[in-house]
Protein backbone atom coordinates (compact mmCIF):
# COMPACT_ATOMS: atom_id res chain seq x y z
CA UNK A 1 0.00 0.00 0.00
CA UNK A 2 2.61 2.67 0.90
CA UNK A 3 5.10 1.45 -1.54
CA UNK A 4 2.81 1.91 -4.27
CA UNK A 5 1.91 5.42 -3.04
CA UNK A 6 5.61 6.70 -2.70
CA UNK A 7 6.69 7.09 -6.86
CA UNK A 8 3.04 8.89 -6.91
CA UNK A 9 4.24 10.71 -4.10
CA UNK A 10 7.65 11.54 -5.88
CA UNK A 11 5.80 12.73 -9.07
CA UNK A 12 3.84 15.46 -6.61
CA UNK A 13 6.91 16.26 -5.05
CA UNK A 14 9.00 16.93 -8.32
CA UNK A 15 6.26 19.68 -9.94
CA UNK A 16 5.03 21.39 -6.73
CA UNK A 17 5.64 25.25 -6.03
CA UNK A 18 5.22 24.70 -1.97
CA UNK A 19 8.88 23.44 -1.33
CA UNK A 20 11.20 26.76 -2.40
CA UNK A 21 14.21 27.45 -1.05
CA UNK A 22 14.60 29.71 1.29
CA UNK A 23 11.11 30.16 2.36
CA UNK A 24 9.80 29.97 6.14
CA UNK A 25 8.56 26.59 7.12
CA UNK A 26 5.92 25.72 9.69
CA UNK A 27 5.28 22.09 10.27
CA UNK A 28 1.66 22.12 12.29
CA UNK A 29 0.10 18.67 13.66
CA UNK A 30 -2.31 17.17 16.59
CA UNK A 31 -1.96 13.92 18.61
CA UNK A 32 0.20 11.09 17.20
CA UNK A 33 1.05 13.61 14.18
CA UNK A 34 3.22 15.50 16.63
CA UNK A 35 5.76 13.21 16.28
CA UNK A 36 6.44 13.61 12.53
CA UNK A 37 5.61 17.34 12.75
CA UNK A 38 8.89 17.14 14.47
CA UNK A 39 10.45 14.70 12.30
CA UNK A 40 9.98 17.12 9.79
CA UNK A 41 11.48 19.72 11.51
CA UNK A 42 14.83 18.21 12.28
CA UNK A 43 14.96 16.95 8.54
CA UNK A 44 14.88 20.78 7.37
CA UNK A 45 17.30 21.70 9.97
CA UNK A 46 19.61 19.00 9.63
CA UNK A 47 18.58 17.98 5.82
CA UNK A 48 17.77 20.58 4.30
CA UNK A 49 20.36 23.43 6.49
CA UNK A 50 17.17 25.93 6.75
CA UNK A 51 15.24 26.97 9.75
CA UNK A 52 12.20 25.51 10.22
CA UNK A 53 9.41 25.40 13.13
CA UNK A 54 7.35 22.67 14.69
CA UNK A 55 4.30 22.56 16.92
CA UNK A 56 0.56 21.64 17.54
CA UNK A 57 -1.95 23.37 15.96
CA UNK A 58 -3.32 24.45 18.61
CA UNK A 59 -0.59 26.18 19.75
CA UNK A 60 -0.03 27.99 16.94
CA UNK A 61 -3.65 29.39 16.82
CA UNK A 62 -2.79 31.11 20.15
CA UNK A 63 0.01 33.26 19.12
CA UNK A 64 2.88 32.63 16.66
CA UNK A 65 -0.41 32.67 13.65
CA UNK A 66 0.75 36.65 13.79
CA UNK A 67 3.70 35.42 11.88
CA UNK A 68 1.83 34.60 8.16
CA UNK A 69 2.51 36.09 5.32
CA UNK A 70 2.43 35.73 1.70
CA UNK A 71 4.87 33.29 0.88
CA UNK A 72 5.33 31.61 4.17
CA UNK A 73 5.06 27.31 4.05
CA UNK A 74 2.85 25.24 6.37
CA UNK A 75 2.86 21.50 6.11
CA UNK A 76 -0.10 20.25 8.15
CA UNK A 77 -0.90 16.59 9.42
CA UNK A 78 -4.53 15.73 9.48
CA UNK A 79 -5.59 13.28 11.95
CA UNK A 80 -7.74 10.52 10.30
CA UNK A 81 -10.47 11.28 12.74
CA UNK A 82 -9.77 14.00 15.70
CA UNK A 83 -10.02 17.32 15.01
CA UNK A 84 -10.21 17.08 11.06
CA UNK A 85 -12.43 20.03 10.27
CA UNK A 86 -11.02 22.31 12.71
CA UNK A 87 -7.47 21.66 10.98
CA UNK A 88 -8.60 21.80 7.53
CA UNK A 89 -10.41 25.40 8.58
CA UNK A 90 -6.95 26.13 9.46
CA UNK A 91 -5.16 24.85 6.16
CA UNK A 92 -8.32 26.94 4.66
CA UNK A 93 -6.85 30.46 6.66
CA UNK A 94 -3.42 30.28 5.87
CA UNK A 95 -3.90 29.53 2.05
CA UNK A 96 -6.12 32.63 2.07
CA UNK A 97 -3.88 34.70 4.05
CA UNK A 98 -1.20 33.85 1.29
CA UNK A 99 0.52 30.81 2.81
CA UNK A 100 1.10 27.74 0.76
CA UNK A 101 -0.22 24.80 2.57
CA UNK A 102 1.04 21.02 2.69
CA UNK A 103 -1.65 18.22 3.78
CA UNK A 104 -0.51 14.71 4.65
CA UNK A 105 -3.76 12.47 6.03
CA UNK A 106 -6.41 10.27 4.46
CA UNK A 107 -9.28 11.15 2.50
CA UNK A 108 -8.59 14.80 1.59
CA UNK A 109 -10.13 17.02 -0.29
CA UNK A 110 -7.47 17.22 -2.99
CA UNK A 111 -8.51 21.05 -3.03
CA UNK A 112 -7.61 21.93 0.41
CA UNK A 113 -3.90 22.56 0.11
CA UNK A 114 -1.20 23.52 -2.62
CA UNK A 115 0.50 20.12 -1.97
CA UNK A 116 -2.01 17.20 -0.68
CA UNK A 117 -0.45 13.77 0.25
CA UNK A 118 -3.10 11.07 0.56
CA UNK A 119 -2.27 8.91 2.59
CA UNK A 120 -3.22 5.24 2.00
CA UNK A 121 -6.02 3.30 4.00
CA UNK A 122 -4.94 2.22 7.67
CA UNK A 123 -6.23 1.84 10.93
CA UNK A 124 -6.56 5.89 12.17
CA UNK A 125 -4.73 4.95 15.33
CA UNK A 126 -1.89 3.45 12.69
CA UNK A 127 -1.17 6.81 10.74
CA UNK A 128 1.79 8.03 12.51
CA UNK A 129 3.88 4.58 11.01
CA UNK A 130 3.40 5.97 7.72
CA UNK A 131 2.81 10.00 7.95
CA UNK A 132 6.16 11.16 7.61
CA UNK A 133 7.62 9.71 4.82
CA UNK A 134 5.62 11.93 2.22
CA UNK A 135 7.42 15.24 4.37
CA UNK A 136 10.74 12.91 4.02
CA UNK A 137 10.71 12.79 0.39
CA UNK A 138 10.07 16.38 0.16
CA UNK A 139 13.26 17.62 2.96
CA UNK A 140 15.19 15.36 0.43
CA UNK A 141 14.03 17.06 -3.20
CA UNK A 142 14.11 21.23 -1.01
CA UNK A 143 17.76 20.19 -0.39
CA UNK A 144 18.49 19.22 -4.19
CA UNK A 145 16.93 22.69 -5.06
CA UNK A 146 18.85 24.16 -2.50
CA UNK A 147 21.98 23.19 -3.61
CA UNK A 148 22.58 21.19 -0.18
CA UNK A 149 23.67 17.54 0.70
CA UNK A 150 21.13 16.27 2.35
CA UNK A 151 23.36 13.06 3.97
CA UNK A 152 26.06 14.97 5.31
CA UNK A 153 26.53 17.19 8.58
CA UNK A 154 28.67 20.60 7.78
CA UNK A 155 29.56 21.01 11.67
CA UNK A 156 28.25 18.06 13.60
CA UNK A 157 29.95 15.09 13.90
CA UNK A 158 28.07 12.07 13.55
CA UNK A 159 29.17 10.92 17.46
CA UNK A 160 29.49 13.95 19.62
CA UNK A 161 31.68 12.60 22.40
CA UNK A 162 31.28 15.93 24.73
CA UNK A 163 29.26 19.17 25.13
CA UNK A 164 32.02 22.04 24.58
CA UNK A 165 31.23 23.92 21.40
CA UNK A 166 30.33 22.96 17.87
CA UNK A 167 33.15 22.95 15.46
CA UNK A 168 34.92 19.28 16.09
CA UNK A 169 38.75 20.86 16.06
CA UNK A 170 38.02 23.09 18.25
CA UNK A 171 36.14 20.24 20.73
CA UNK A 172 37.08 20.53 24.27
CA UNK A 173 36.70 22.68 27.01
CA UNK A 174 37.58 26.23 27.01
CA UNK A 175 41.53 26.75 28.60
CA UNK A 176 39.88 28.77 31.60
CA UNK A 177 37.90 26.44 31.77
CA UNK A 178 39.76 23.21 32.39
Amino acid sequence: MTGAAIPDWQVQIAGTPWLAPGAVYYFLARGSGLGSCQEARLLWEEGVKSPATAMGTASFRHGPQEMVAKGARFGMWIDGERMRGQDLAVARDLRRLGASVMLIGRDLPTDAGDLVFQLPAVPPDWQFLIDSIPAQLAAEQLARLSGVDCDSFRFCSFIVEDEYGLLGEEAGAPKDQK
